[in-house]
């Protein structure tokens, strides 16, 4: 970890963005919470104040942890230790951490003085309030994050008043490239008569779908895993706590019967604690592009950006939205976001049933991909398929190059995670879409159990984003490949969904729809570059 270190020092690479040195910043506090991960630096005999300024000063820094003493090690020293990336967050008694925001930070009520002065009376609660100008139509309450300063994607109604000051009115000058989380005309309020919600976020998503309709008597549309041959456009709206944890997709626990869809107890849903949706429409596609144009019409980071996202194998519609809202949400994604939903049987025995779907698919992903494309306004769209949706996804990507080229040329990345295709297959289609997007990157893993799992129906032979044992990853010309194996270490579960739920793929799923620097170890320097007599890959360490 020594030597990860010191590529992030010989690179000079801070979280915080080029423009470190010559805006105001601050330092966000988290109290009673400790960083797992490697600190560049290690300093004792500090106090809180002096760690953040320390921290401020220096470029490299992102993030803090501060050690009051105490706890199991008996006699052990405060110390404050300074991350280029911060990773997961646990609890602690004994320490507080704080990460580096742009801006000057909330406006004291004292004198302002060199340094912010630590509170210790400051609550958990109160250690996520905003730090952006408010307007009373306006929501900028920062989430939790582990490693980046961004603003949430869309706010829910505005607080009732406190005594806080009061925030400036957002200016021309503000620093660019943040998301100022405009409450648009398609997030709705409480219901008339309700008390309006403050512990929670709202996140548009615009979904296509090929499912049949199964609505719930009562209570909303939904869709099940039948097929309609057919495709329906709509837009979700999904609620994100904000207490929640980047990467999680926090959702009720429940008790059921192993290999069936017997649920023996779950708990209540609760939308300041858990994923929601808190409504879902079916619309026309004219209805549609008017959200959709105004919320592109709004969005500042990913300015006119779309993201689209097909989802994989084993995925209910309703799971498939929550995952685009989190990965939308995380990433600060202030564009147009998309899910296309093909009927999943969403069931662990269901592997033929999804394949065979996956592939009818096509002309409705076709369809949808092309009104993206055309209709909406984006300027850049962002493709990213997960597992078997990869399977749909290159298929229609020739078609459309192949039927207008021009149209294609509105593609910016395209992300295939953990893709469950045949490694002959996705090397023939890979060269028959060279020149489609700016870019392709296939993230691949050697502890992936579900591609494991794949390969036996597969005959034997490795899926594209499984690194087998003799193998090698697949390594294609013009596709970056990044093993991303020492970030699945969840040895109980199966390591499918890495590219969601580790905060270093996310910042580097970030870094490419942003800039799309290449070489990887160009925008990431904590990839490692691999060479191979097939070809390089990169890694992460």
């Amino acid at each position: 970890m020594a030597a990860v270190a010191a590529v992030w020092v010989a690179h000079g690479f801070a979280a915080s963005g080029a423009h470190a040195q010559t805006r105001a910043q601050h330092i966000e506090k988290v109290a009673n919470k400790r960083l797992q991960g490697a600190a560049y630096a290690r300093v004792t005999g500090l106090t809180w104040d002096q760690c953040v300024a320390k921290c401020l000063g220096d470029p490299q820094c992102s993030a803090i942890e501060f050690y009051r003493g105490g706890g199991v090690v008996f006699g052990r020293n405060p110390h404050c230790r300074m991350f280029s990336v911060a990773g997961d967050v646990r609890d602690s008694k004994y320490a507080d951490i704080g990460y580096k925001r742009p801006g000057p930070g909330p406006r004291p009520s004292a004198p302002v003085t060199t340094q912010p002065s630590e509170d210790p009376a400051l609550r958990k609660s109160e250690a996520r309030k905003p730090e952006q100008p408010r307007r009373a139509d306006k929501d900028v309450d920062d989430r939790s994050v582990l490693d980046l300063p961004r603003d949430p994607v869309a706010g829910a109604p505005p607080p009732a008043p406190s005594p806080a000051p009061k925030k400036a009115e957002p200016k021309a000058s503000d620093p660019p490239g943040r998301p100022r989380s405009i409450v648009r005309p398609d997030e709705k309020g409480p219901a008339a008569g309700q008390p309006p919600r403050t512990d929670y976020h709202v996140v548009p998503v615009y979904y296509g779908t090929d499912r049949n309709r199964r609505d719930i008597a009562g209570k909303r549309i939904a869709y099940g895993s039948d097929r309609a041959s057919r495709l329906e456009v709509g837009q979700a709206l999904v609620t994100v706590p904000k207490l929640h944890e980047v990467p999680k997709v926090e959702r009720p626990w429940k008790v059921t019967i192993p290999y069936t869809s017997i649920v023996l107890y779950e708990e209540k849903e609760d939308p300041a604690r858990h994923f929601t949706i808190q409504d879902l429409s079916a619309m026309s596609r004219a209805e549609l592009l008017a959200k959709i144009r105004a919320r592109l019409g709004a969005s500042s980071t990913y300015r006119n950006q779309a993201l689209v996202l097909v989802h994989g194998y084993n995925n209910g519609f309703d799971d498939a939205l929550y995952r685009t809202a989190q990965i939308t949400y995380d990433l600060g994604f202030d564009g147009a976001s998309f899910l296309y939903s093909w009927p999943s049987g969403s069931g662990l025995a269901k592997y033929l049933y999804d394949r065979d779907s996956a592939q009818q698919a096509e002309p409705y992903l076709t369809e949808f991909l092309q009104m993206v494309l055309n209709e909406t306004g984006a300027e850049k769209v962002n493709l990213v398929a997960h597992s078997m949706g990869s399977q749909l996804l290159l298929p229609v990507l020739r078609q459309i190059k192949e039927r207008n080229p021009a149209v294609a040329s509105k593609i910016n990345q395209i992300i295939l995670a953990a893709p469950d295709i045949d490694r002959s297959t996705f090397a023939f289609l890979a060269g028959q879409i060279r020149g489609v997007g700016r870019g392709i990157t296939l993230y691949a893993s050697s502890n992936d159990v579900a591609l494991q799992t794949a390969r036996r129906f597969a005959g034997g032979v490795p899926r594209a984003g499984e690194i087998a044992e003799g193998f090698g990853p697949t390594i294609v010309p013009d596709v970056d490949t990044i093993d991303v194996t020492s970030l699945g270490t969840d040895y109980l579960g199966t390591n499918h969904s890495t590219y969601a739920e580790r905060t270093a793929l996310l910042r580097d799923i970030e870094l490419l729809f942003k800039a799309g620097q290449r070489p990887p170890e160009k925008r990431f320097p904590l990839l490692q570059l691999v060479p191979t007599d097939k070809g390089n890959y990169w890694k992460f360490p």
